[in-house]
């Protein structure tokens, strides 16, 4: 899946909206479908989808239940790849990663949703796809995975997990498992794909001994 054109962190815009939310993660090239039903959203979108279709999804930072809580240090952009509108008002999108970015800083904004000053620097190697997952034991993650999958009594399907490309597979876990705010942000801010396989099948092994009473040795 290409980067839609951006090549290198210059070529990202210096200031984007950010959509924070708990416990969602977008890792560049997976894909992300929400369901937005506020008007400072649906405000957004009209906004992204009228200029450059990016949006920077970031989790709220994990200990702050403020009104307007602090952002977390690094989040991912999307592009909005699919659009629906429903006829209650909702808008049905799909967000493709781009890139992750660190957050420069907050800007004061008249709109009624958030933007930052994104550094994109940080995280360049995620505009390219160099890391095709040769570095990935997939044997030991999909190990990790039916362990985990079994003591969560939860069904995976093994022939989609089999044959997928490491990078799909491994952002597709990272994703779709339970894991709490803390855990997603440590997996997205995993410098490599190599990294967040390995933290990965961490998590995997330590909730699936967690779920049975056990403990690790």
């Amino acid at each position: 899946m290409s980067s839609f054109g951006f090549r290198k962190p210059d070529d990202l815009p210096v200031t984007i909206p950010v959509f924070p939310l708990t416990g969602a993660v977008l890792f560049p090239r997976s894909a992300l479908p929400l369901n937005i039903f506020e008007p400072r959203y649906l405000n957004m979108i009209d906004d992204a989808l009228a200029s450059d279709r990016l949006i920077g999804m970031i989790q709220p930072a994990a200990i702050d239940d403020a009104a307007t809580p602090r952002l977390s240090a690094v989040g991912c952009a999307g592009k909005i790849t699919t659009f629906s509108e429903t006829e209650d008002g909702r808008y049905l999108i799909t967000l493709t990663g781009v890139c992750r970015f660190r957050v420069d800083r907050e800007l004061a904004v008249q709109s009624p949703y958030r933007k930052v000053a994104a550094d994109w620097r940080p995280f360049a190697a995620d505009l390219s796809e160099r890391d095709n997952g040769a570095a990935i034991d997939q044997e030991i993650l999909a190990r990790a995975l039916r362990d985990y999958a079994s003591a969560k009594g939860f069904q995976v399907d093994w022939e989609a997990a089999t044959d997928a490309p490491a990078e799909m597979l491994v952002n597709a876990v990272c994703a779709a498992c339970p894991f709490d705010p803390v855990e997603k942000q440590l997996l997205l801010e995993a410098d490599t794909l190599a990294d967040r396989c390995d933290a990965l099948v961490t998590l995997l092994e330590l909730g699936a001994h967690a779920q049975r009473g056990g403990t690790l040795q």
